[in-house]
């Protein structure tokens, strides 16, 4: 039987500190995995419901967005990935007489990771205004209750709907079209947190803001760059295709201020050898200063420059791509000419050594991918850092051709879906004018509010109501203390939710968590004759493949309704008779939502015909598929931007934000971190010796870490213990949601908005909470 949950918060402020890992995966996964599991699950619910993760005729893993491989191993599945699924597929459960016995007030004063803990939600729950406790509602009601509150707004952009990356293609395609005939576009969703400065530097350069790469490019490259990514913790799968290109003869330089044990060696659980031995995967590993990544890459394009001006048709530059496909090369060389070696070496806190080394690697491929993660995108340059990425790229002519090309690395399960799908604040024309002929409404053309301006919406009182389909967005959003009084400004904020968070506890002046179906479970949905017609939902990988995902799990609880049959109900009940979208279809039945998607979205021809088929279909990319740009030029865009990187004061460190490897996102699954050395704790800051000698702060002391910023506001995080660790010299790393008070929210990326979160003045000063 599965263990009950723990009763008291555990304490988080004495964590146990070792040496870091240097190699991941292998014999210790497979244990913290079944411990985990069976933890959750049991014994032979472990075994039914592991077995089926990214299956063909399974469910989709609730945790990452990394591919499957056409040929799949009978365990498909990472640690983490087992880690998400237990905590969906659990025994434990958190019914009304939980909510009776813990006011909000005490849930308030709880960790994340304890809520967490709890398990599923059982039943819709109502907070009334001025109430202590959740009390159970029916559903009518609770649709009654959000109709209200929209009905009082002065307008429906008073209203937000945002979207968490877990969202399937049905549900988010719903839930953008609910808003949309209501009259607003302010759908914000978790892409504008991570992936949003990747999607603007790579729309105005190759015209997709997806990247170019399938699975089986990376098994053929000959130069792999992982920058700014934890593949390990964060994509753990994705080891195995580096394992896969390296064993083709790949080369890998890993890009990053901290060394990650999942890129030194990857023991893989699913070999025997693999697991005793394990395989060596960076070749050359350069330890970055935090932001110095646009400088690198800068000077890598000045040197590959030179080496063709030195050796003209040698095959430096690919002379017949630039000339046949891009546009704006002469600015482009003008400026990557200019990049300067010691302002390089500043900014990145490399030698010279080390980049000549990587150039030399550079010119040796053919073949060659970038993949990056949050360590890129969550930058206030990030978006020109991407940019100059593809610049790097396209100089050789490393897009559009196999082995080659762009890789985004997205974090949530179907974050990308939910975008292909309309969940945007700023939809293209074309897509506006496509739902409007088939449903015959005028959506809405001004552009909606992002995160980032939704949050200074509901602070300033320009939106009233809030409205979550999953996610954790109090924990996932900046600016800790700002972000909850602007919630706690709302009228109303509702969640569909599987399980307790923190943002169930920071609320409007009244709250709903409407509990939903998770991947793992059966999803019956009453068809005109009242029998019950089995569902499922598609999803769409970081690499562009469109699959279905079919739960067989008992629902945890026979009150929960699936999220699309959520969105069908509450348009039904807000929009009334007179809207023109056949919810009650919908509702019953998934092909007819996907018929219509199959008219609307480009792509989707035929789609419940292709879905059916094992393993899904890749949607068309254009640069990939045709070498053809879709740009306002109608190439690809070689662009310029100023060489930018973080400046660092005196006597401060540059803090990145992180995860744990008990961690995913927002959700926290133990206090333990592994790979790092880190246990029974997260109040913890990874900083060089040197610079803990030179700040006066010992290893095992505790400080306060103090954000400073333009403002003058002082941002404080309080009590974290010192860990002398091998990160970049002036650089710092802390785990976040707890460090998310640090980030100002107006901190963020130029073009994209997204929280620059991985690049933040801190001072550290000696705790008083000891």
């Amino acid at each position: 039987m599965a263990t009950k949950p723990p009763k008291g918060d555990p304490v988080q402020d004495a964590p146990q500190v070792a040496e870091p890992k240097h190699a991941a995966a292998g014999l210790p996964a497979i244990g913290h995995t079944l411990r985990i599991a069976q933890r959750q699950m049991g014994v032979k619910r472990t075994a039914l419901t592991l077995l089926r993760v990214n299956q063909k005729d399974g469910f989709d893993c609730p945790g990452c967005a990394w591919p499957e491989p056409d040929h799949r191993h009978k365990a498909e599945f990472c640690e983490n990935g087992a880690k998400a699924v237990a905590e969906e597929a659990t025994l434990r459960r958190v019914t009304p007489e939980f909510f009776a016995a813990h006011p909000v007030a005490d849930l308030a004063g709880r960790s994340g990771y304890w809520l967490g803990q709890q398990g599923r939600l059982t039943h819709p729950m109502y907070l009334p205004e001025g109430g202590e406790h959740y009390e159970p509602v029916s559903w009518e009601r609770a649709f009654d209750i959000i109709g209200e509150e929209i009905a009082a707004l002065g307008s429906p952009d008073e209203a937000v709907f945002y979207t968490s990356g877990r969202t399937s293609n049905e549900a988010a395609f719903l839930y953008q079209l609910f808003a949309r005939e209501l009259g607003t576009n302010n759908l914000p969703d978790c892409s504008n947190m991570c992936h949003e400065s990747s999607g603007s530097a790579l729309s105005e350069t190759i015209g997709i803001g997806k990247g170019s790469v399938l699975l089986e490019d990376l098994h053929q490259a000959d130069l792999i760059i992982v920058a700014g990514q934890n593949p390990g913790t964060n994509h753990p799968r994705m080891l195995s295709a580096l394992e896969k290109a390296k064993a083709n003869g790949a080369k890998i330089i890993s890009v990053n201020p901290l060394p990650e044990a999942g890129l030194e060696r990857f023991k893989n659980p699913q070999t025997p050898q693999g697991m005793l031995k394990g395989a060596a995967l960076t070749d050359l590993f350069l330890q970055i200063r935090l932001g110095g990544d646009q400088a690198l890459f800068r000077l890598l394009n000045k040197l590959i420059l030179a080496e063709h001006e030195s050796a003209p048709g040698a095959g430096a530059v690919d002379e017949e791509f630039i000339r046949e496909h891009t546009h704006g090369y002469e600015e482009f060389a003008a400026a990557a000419r200019s990049a300067d070696w010691a302002e390089t070496l500043t900014a990145t806190g490399l030698s010279r050594r080390e980049i000549e080394e990587a150039l030399r690697m550079v010119l040796a491929s053919k073949r060659t991918i970038v993949c990056w993660a949050m360590g890129l995108t969550q930058h206030k340059h990030s978006v020109p850092t991407i940019r100059e990425v593809v610049n790097f790229l396209l100089l050789r002519g490393n897009i559009g051709r196999t082995g080659a090309g762009v890789c985004p690395v997205r974090g949530h399960s179907n974050v990308q879906g939910d975008r292909t799908m309309g969940i945007f604040e700023r939809p293209a024309p074309a897509f506006l004018d496509a739902l409007e002929k088939e449903f015959g409404f005028a959506p809405p053309r001004e552009h909606g509010f992002d995160v980032v301006r939704a949050i200074g919406a509901l602070r300033d009182g320009e939106a009233k109501v809030f409205f979550a389909m999953g996610g954790n967005f109090v924990s996932a959003s900046p600016d800790t203390e700002v972000t909850e009084a602007a919630m706690r400004r709302a009228r109303l904020t509702v969640h569909v939710s599987t399980k307790l968070n923190r943002s169930h506890v920071v609320t409007g002046a009244r709250a709903l968590i409407l509990p939903t179906l998770g991947r793992t479970e059966r999803d019956l949905q009453a068809g005109p004759d009242g029998r019950g017609t089995e569902q499922f939902v598609t999803v769409e990988d970081s690499m562009g493949m469109v699959h279905a995902s079919r739960g067989r799990l008992e629902p945890a609880s026979p009150h929960l309704l699936s999220e699309p049959a959520i969105v069908c109900r509450l348009a039904r009940r807000v929009l009334g008779g007179g809207s023109t979208v056949p919810w009650e279809e919908f509702e019953r039945d998934y092909a007819a939502v996907r018929d219509r998607i199959a008219r609307v979205i480009p792509g989707f021809e035929d789609f419940n015909a292709r879905v059916a088929r094992p393993g899904g279909f890749a949607l068309p990319h254009a640069p990939r598929d045709e070498r053809r740009f879709p740009t306002a030029t109608g190439k690809a865009n070689f662009t310029v931007a100023p060489v930018e990187y973080p400046e660092l004061p005196e006597g401060r460190l540059l803090l990145q934000t992180l995860r744990s490897h008990d961690q995913y996102n927002t959700t926290i699954y133990g206090l333990d971190d592994r790979y790092r050395g880190i246990t029974n704790g997260r109040r913890v800051v990874l900083v060089h010796p040197a610079d803990a000698g030179a700040l006066g702060v010992a290893e095992g002391s505790y400080v306060d870490l103090v954000s400073e910023w333009k403002d003058g506001v002082e941002r404080r995080a309080p009590g974290f213990r010192v860990v002398h660790y091998p990160t970049a010299r002036g650089c710092a790393a802390a785990y976040y949601p707890e460090t998310n008070v640090l980030v100002p929210l107006d901190a963020t990326a130029d073009t994209s908005n997204t929280p620059a979160s991985k690049s933040v003045v801190v001072r550290l000063e000696q705790s008083t909470t000891d």
